[in-house]
Formats: structure tokens, C-alpha cells, sequence
């Protein structure tokens, strides 16, 4: 133990007062150290990234069921030498989706005797799986994972050995009374709980959970009983976070997007958010507008397919307001430097152009019976009824703030964890790979300090709104300026994808950092990195936003290995471009593996054939020595914590405080 002089203990005399409130004396302080030091020499626990979900929540709730692969690995290399591969796959679907799988397993298995052998063997092998998966934890940690209802029962069986001459009965015994007393089914859905909370000690999402797919809502619920989770925004996150702050651009563009991928479902049942105004609105001033280029990308079934039509219409018809609301942002912050995304100002109906940075396209529309002329920015009385309306629903679902609130607590623009830099999109860079400085309210800002600063900006927008409703403009900023680091490209060429045929209007440009991390062989990477204070040689970047191509030979390992873009198409949307339906980053104690998917078929296939999503691992790097805890942003804390019981324990060696007991 170190020496630690008397001037250090008097500086520090208030806090080890207080301490000494918890660590009465020598014994107590030492036992806590010798508990603390032998946690900083355990395996390093697994972590998990995924990012781009877009509301593929069955496709999600799978990955995060199965651990990437990490649970069917732990059934079979606990039992693969002993078990068959049937009861093998039983076992694992069991896992995945307990009650399910209980309630097919009971209507085949009538007779009563063989249903009680089945819970018997299956418990049996349930508390082996759960074993080796805690092996890398204390004994208090595994506690806190389990259950009430049988906590002390699990952590009995999960510490015996069911083999000890003196224990086997007493092991059987347990297990023979939770099947006689018909607690087995819900001991079974417990264990199987446990046994996904060690298998992912921590899980990233690195942003991008909502819009395109059908249930974002069930994303949201399923990461709020995650038991440690951060997430970094994305683009389609602020946005979100933009409607539920009551701003008309976000609003307007959550609701086109939902339309325009038949996702009307995710606000109207999910949500509670009325589209009748604008079911209303669309009908009657578009009644005779066939709004072909409006209609959904997906289709629901037939029924579905009789209200396309309304769907098109309702479309464009918020599609004409969010222009006009962007419009009136745009005016009200020159800061933005948008002005050439005013494109209302610039249609000419009667020679069917519309001028985009100087050079005139053709429209392939020109019904636009709701833009005066002169004041083409202007909501007619209809129009804003309209959005002032979807603007009070989005504020007042009680759902939708719950889970923006989540997104609040557990999100950020950026993460440090573990010595790795998390974000969504992309940093500001300049052409030749330096940090690209921003001016905000006359003072600059660049990498670490300028995420640090729209981080302190979003969360002003939602939480000081109704003092300053103005402030929420910045959400819809980080949706789609250039200067945003969510967003990452030049321009949003949502107006141009609409009404103009010739595609050389719809490109958008990615910023440098896109460009330059392709060639990069890890210089520029390394200074960002540094920029955010990491300097190991284990540092990486991990981000999202743009689906990595793999059917093309795209590699998500870039920059000499030190970035690692995750998006590999876990919306459909995507998966035509990328090949795969996603990656799964994993990183443990032997180091950083990425997983790829193929796309999820059903629950239905995983509890009745055994059928799982089929995964390829990809070692991104391999470390040469096992990483403890004590390597971690955990251990850091826990060796703080440590040398403060040093001093404690030093302060009543010598004298300068007393014991309490």
C-alpha cells in the first residue's frame, strides 16, 4: 500500500470524513480494497454497437435476443459435447423467446410425466449456460442481475457445482421443486433473461433508430429495459426530437417521411398523433391532383393499396408545407447560410423551371394551388391549421416525450467509452483533413469543442422551448445543414427528388471527412482521435449514417483500422444497396470482431425450425494480451476509488482520523 504523506491527508480531511461515514475503520476499508482489486483483474465484459436501426424492430429485438451469435455460442461450447443438435436448437430458441417456445413445447409434449422430465433437464441445462456466461463477473454484479422472485434460488445453483459429493442432492432437490410446485415456466423465462444480461454487459447505439421502418416506437421500449445503454443521436433522431419540441420543419418532415414509407401507423397508433387535418386538407385541395410521384414506397396488402391514392395525396401535401416552413427558418437564421435553399422563390409555373443554383430544370409537376407567387413561402389559413395542429399532437403525445426524454438521459452527440470515440455521422473537416472551425454567437468552435457545443444547443432547444419556441430551430439545423455533424453532406435534395426529373439535380455531395477517410491511412483519424484526447494505440472511431456497401466490395474498416463505419443496411430500405441487413460491432476482452447479418426472417421460423439470422464474424483486431477491468473506463474509477481508500486507510494509521467503531 502506498505512503501517503500527512499534507495530502489534511487537503483531503472533508471528503475522508465523509468517507469514514461508509468505512468505519482499518477492516472495513481493507476488505472493500482487496473486493475492489480483485474485480480490476477480471476479463473485460463484452460490448455491443449497433446502429441505423431504422424502426426494424422485430429484426432488432432478434439481434438483441440471440447477443449477436453470443448466446448460441455459449449453448454450444457449454453443452455441444454432450447434447444433441436438436436439443441444442431447442435450447437456444428457448433462450430467445421463452414464453413463446414454452407454450409450443407444452402443446406437443402432452403426457404430464414427460413435460416434467423436460423442465427438469432443461433447467438443468438453462443454469450450466447461465454459469459460464458469469464466470467473468463478482458475485454481487451477478446478483443485481437476477430476478426477486428467485434470486436466491439462481445464485445458489448458478455458485454450486452439481457435481460436490455433499451439494448433489441438495441441487436436485431445488430443481425437482420448481417443477413441482409449476414454477418452471417462470424460472425458465427468468433464467433466460439472465443469461442475455451477462452475454452484453453494455450496448451502443450509434444512432439513426427512427424512420423507414415500421416500429421505431418498439425499438424505444425494447432499449428502455436495457440495462446499460447510451446512444449517440443521429439525424433521424434529433428530427424526431425536433417534432416532439413542437417544431414545424421537424414535424413536417417526420410526417412525409412516415407517409412516404406507409409508416402512418408508427404516429397514429404508436403515438396517439391524429392525421385527420391533414387527411382533410389533402383531400380537398388535391381531390383532382393524381400525386403519382407521391405514392408510398411500401405496401401493406391490399387493403392498404385502396388508400394509396389519399396516401400520395397527403404527401405532397405536407411535403408543400415543410417547404414553406423550411422556407421561413431559413429567412429567420442567415447564420444556416441556406439562402440557396429557398427553391420556392425560384418556380416558374408558367414555363414549368425552377431555377437550382442558377441553372433551370423542368418540373414534372406544377399543381401547386396552395403557393402565392409573391409570397411563396406564405401558409395558406388551411395550411396552418394544419401544422399548428400536428404541432400540438406531437407535443402532447405522452408516449413520444417519454421516449424523447429517454433520448435525452442516455444520448449525446458523442461518446468516449473504453478509450473508442462514438458519433453518428461525421467530424468537420476541412479539405486537407483539418478540423474545420465554426463560428456560433461570434466564438469558434471545432471538433471535441464543436460537438460539445450543438450538444449543449439540442438540448437547449428542447428543454428552454417555451421560453424561447425560436430555439428549436436548431434541431432541424442538425437535420440537414451542411455544417451539421449528423448530417454530413452539402444539401438535402428533398425538393429536386420530388419535382425534377434530371438527376444531376439530386446529388448530394458528402463532406471532406467522408472523402478524405476512404484514402486515409490513419493520420487523419489519429488526430481526430487525439482531438477528443485518445491517444492508445486500441483507440477507434465507430460510426454509422452511411451504408457501407458490401455486395460491392466496400470495407467498413477503414483508415489503417482506426474507423470503423457499423452501418450495414439494418433497414430494408438499404439492404438492396449493402447485401447484408447489418453489423454488429463486438468488443471484448480478446478484442474487436465485427458481425454481419443476413436479413431476419421470423419468430415463427426461430420457434418452430430453429431458423436463426445466419452471421458472419469478421476479427477487426485481436489483442495480444486479454483485456481485465483494470483497462477499462471502469477500472479508471475503480483504482480512483481505490487510492481513496488508501488514503482513508492511512489517515487512522496514522492518527488524523479515529475509528467510528
Amino acid at each position: 500500500m502506498k505512503d501517503i504523506p500527512k499534507e495530502v491527508l489534511y487537503d483531503n480531511i472533508k471528503y475522508l470524513n465523509l468517507l469514514s461515514n461508509t468505512f468505519t475503520n482499518i477492516t472495513s476499508a481493507v476488505r472493500e480494497v482487496v473486493n475492489l482489486k480483485a474485480i480490476l483483474n477480471l476479463p473485460k465484459a463484452t460490448e455491443h454497437f449497433l446502429t441505423d436501426i431504422h424502426g426494424e424492430a422485430e429484426a432488432f429485438n432478434h439481434v438483441m435476443q440471440n447477443a449477436s451469435g453470443t448466446v448460441r455460442r455459449k449453448v454450444y461450447e457449454e453443452l455441444g459435447s454432450t447434447v444433441s443438435i436438436e436439443d441444442l436448437e431447442e435450447l437456444t430458441s428457448l433462450i430467445y423467446y421463452p414464453q413463446q417456445k414454452l407454450d409450443l413445447i407444452k402443446s406437443e409434449k402432452k403426457d404430464q410425466l414427460i413435460l416434467e422430465n423436460w423442465y427438469k433437464l432443461t433447467i438443468y441445462r438453462l443454469i450450466k449456460v447461465a454459469r459460464a456466461s458469469a464466470s467473468k463477473y463478482t458475485r454481487s454484479k451477478v446478483r443485481k442481475m437476477l430476478p426477486s422472485d428467485f434470486a436466491y434460488i439462481m445464485e445458489e445453483l448458478l455458485q454450486e457445482d452439481e457435481h460436490r459429493f455433499n451439494k448433489k442432492e441438495y441441487y436436485n432437490e431445488i430443481i425437482a421443486s420448481i417443477v413441482e410446485y409449476e414454477r418452471a415456466d417462470l424460472f425458465i423465462i427468468q433464467i433466460s433473461q439472465v443469461i442475455k444480461r451477462l452475454v452484453v454487459d453494455h450496448l451502443h447505439i450509434i444512432g439513426d433508430i427512427f424512420d423507414r421502418g415500421p416500429a421505431p416506437d418498439k425499438v424505444m421500449d425494447n432499449l428502455m429495459e436495457q440495462r446499460d445503454v447510451d446512444i449517440q443521436w443521429g439525424n433521424h433522431d434529433v428530427l424526431w426530437m425536433g417534432a416532439a419540441a413542437g417544431n414545424p420543419a421537424c414535424v413536417a418532415n417526420v410526417v412525409r417521411i412516415s407517409l412516404r414509407y406507409a409508416n402512418d401507423d408508427t404516429l397514429e397508433n404508436a403515438y396517439g398523433i391524429s392525421l385527420l387535418p391533414l387527411i382533410t386538407f389533402a383531400s380537398k385541395v388535391y381531390a383532382n391532383d393524381e400525386c403519382k410521384d407521391f405514392m408510398p414506397k411500401e405496401s401493406r396488402g391490399e387493403a392498404f393499396d385502396v388508400n394509396k391514392k389519399l396516401f400520395a395525396k397527403m404527401h405532397k401535401a405536407i411535403s408543400i408545407i415543410q417547404f414553406k416552413v423550411e422556407d421561413q427558418i431559413i429567412s429567420q437564421h442567415p447564420e444556416y447560410n441556406m439562402e440557396n435553399r429557398r427553391v420556392l422563390r425560384d418556380i416558374d409555373l408558367a414555363g414549368k423551371t425552377v431555377k437550382i443554383e442558377g441553372k433551370a430544370y423542368t418540373l414534372n409537376d406544377v399543381y401547386f394551388p396552395t403557393i402565392d407567387k409573391d409570397n411563396p413561402a406564405q401558409l395558406t389559413k388551411e395550411e396552418q391549421y394544419v401544422i399548428d395542429t400536428l404541432c400540438k399532437n406531437f407535443t402532447n403525445s405522452d408516449k413520444l416525450r417519454k421516449h424523447i426524454r429517454f433520448l435525452y438521459a442516455k444520448g449525446s452527440m458523442y461518446t468516449i467509452f473504453n478509450e473508442n470515440l462514438l458519433f453518428h455521422a461525421c467530424i468537420l473537416l476541412n479539405e486537407d483533413g483539418t478540423l474545420k472551425k465554426k463560428k456560433i454567437n461570434g466564438e469558434y468552435f471545432s471538433g471535441k469543442s464543436l460537438m460539445d457545443k450543438y450538444d449543449q444547443l439540442a438540448r437547449q432547444a428542447y428543454f428552454d422551448r417555451r421560453n424561447n419556441p425560436k430555439v428549436t430551430d436548431f434541431l432541424w439545423f442538425l437535420w440537414c445543414n451542411e455544417d451539421s455533424t449528423l448530417f454530413g453532406k452539402d444539401k438535402m435534395t428533398t425538393f429536386e427528388r420530388y419535382f425534377i426529373d434530371d438527376k444531376e439535380s439530386h446529388e448530394e455531395k458528402y463532406s471532406p471527412y467522408y472523402t478524405l477517410m476512404k484514402v486515409d491511412d490513419g493520420t487523419i483519424a489519429k488526430s481526430i482521435l487525439e482531438d477528443f484526447g485518445l491517444k492508445g494505440a486500441d483507440s477507434h472511431i465507430v460510426n454509422g449514417h452511411t451504408p457501407v456497401r458490401v455486395s460491392k466490395g466496400e470495407n467498413p474498416i477503414r483508415a489503417g483500422g482506426k474507423l470503423l463505419i457499423i452501418d450495414g443496411g439494418f433497414s430494408k430500405a438499404y439492404q438492396k444497396n449493402t447485401g447484408i441487413a447489418g453489423f454488429t460491432l463486438t468488443y471484448n476482452s480478446y478484442g474487436l470482431t465485427l458481425i454481419s447479418h443476413k436479413p431476419f426472417e421470423s419468430v415463427e421460423k426461430v420457434l418452430r425450425e430453429g431458423f436463426d439470422i445466419k452471421s458472419t464474424k469478421q476479427v477487426v483486431e485481436q489483442l495480444t494480451s486479454r483485456k481485465r477491468v483494470k483497462d477499462t473506463d471502469i477500472g479508471k474509477t475503480l483504482q480512483s476509488k481505490i487510492y481513496d481508500l488508501e488514503m482513508l486507510i492511512n489517515a487512522y494509521k496514522k492518527g488524523i482520523l479515529k475509528p467510528k467503531d
